[in-house]
């Protein structure tokens, strides 16, 4: 199995459109998603991440930041999965109840580098570290 993260992205006030019900029920959808990822076997984590915090950007000392609520669209949250290929994960990422409850929402499915080819590194992770 190969490691991907699902980078949930969606438009900054998409919940302020849903009832507290529809709101429920979308946080209910989510636990469930997670818990069948996690019986699969196929969820390392999973986390939503809060509407505040700055976009950095510059070098050398010349730094920029910005809230990210200045922009449109923002990451909400992801999901850490194994699947045995690109297009398992994908079909993975179709499953995420952020389609049912909005037409903002996008998921960014990408492989997680495990290793760089040209030196022979090795990323660590956790299991690397004891």
């Amino acid at each position: 199995m190969k490691e991907f993260m699902l980078l949930i992205r969606n438009e900054g006030e998409h919940v302020a459109t849903q009832s507290p019900q529809e709101h429920q029920e979308f946080l209910k959808k989510c636990m469930d998603y997670i818990a069948k990822l996690t019986k699969e076997g196929r969820l390392k984590s999973a986390q939503p991440l809060e509407r505040q915090g700055k976009i950095i950007s510059g070098s050398n000392g010349t730094w920029k930041d910005v809230p990210f609520n200045e922009q449109k669209e923002i990451m909400v949250g992801y999901y850490h999965i194994l699947a045995k290929d690109l297009e398992e994960a994908i079909a993975i990422a179709k499953g995420n109840p952020e389609f049912e409850y909005g037409t903002t929402a996008r998921i960014e499915v990408r492989p997680v580098k495990m290793k760089e080819e040209t030196t022979g590194y090795t990323y660590p992770t956790k299991e690397k570290q004891g």
